[in-house]
């Protein structure tokens, strides 16, 4: 069992519907504790026009790396995500997988920590909030030290239950 990292983003239709989907559904996944962080308003990076909700789930899982990826790209499909979508594009939901316990991953599928997390406030924001003290394994950086070398964008915390 490893505890896992995952970052969650919508940006198209109902987003409060699709994160409180994926929420549920990465619930099913984890056998131990389950720990979600808010939901963050964020600017878009990169060519996507609107607005993202993200948020961090914290979990433990039985899964493989690559069993689980597998479960979130399917969960993504389901709801409604082309996988063939051009990067930074707007989305329904993404599903990233952050980091895997202190595993490092450099396959042609899966990287492990995720190689860009550290410069995405929308991630490391809702990090902080379920992790405070977490150490990237690769980089051996606490969470807070990345959040004060990312590049700035909007990232507002919400009220919005999920």
């Amino acid at each position: 069992m490893a505890e896992i990292i995952i970052a969650l983003g919508s940006n198209l239709g109902d987003r409060q519907k699709h994160m409180s989907n994926a929420r549920a559904f990465l619930k099913t996944l984890s056998t131990g504790p389950f720990i979600p962080s808010s939901l963050y308003e964020t600017e878009p990076v990169g060519p996507a026009k609107y607005d993202f909700l993200n948020a961090v789930v914290r979990m433990d899982s039985g899964l493989s790396p690559m069993d689980l990826l597998a479960r979130l790209k399917a969960f993504e499909e389901i709801e409604g995500r082309a996988q063939d979508a051009p990067k930074w594009s707007a989305r329904l939901l993404d599903l990233d997988i952050i980091a895997y316990g202190d595993l490092q991953i450099q396959s042609g599928r899966l990287r492990l920590p995720h190689p860009e997390y550290h410069k995405r406030l929308f991630v490391l924001e809702p990090l902080v909030e379920v992790y405070p003290d977490w150490i990237d394994p690769r980089l051996n950086i606490a969470v807070g030290e990345m959040i004060k070398a990312a590049p700035k964008i909007e990232v507002s915390k919400t009220s919005i239950f999920w």
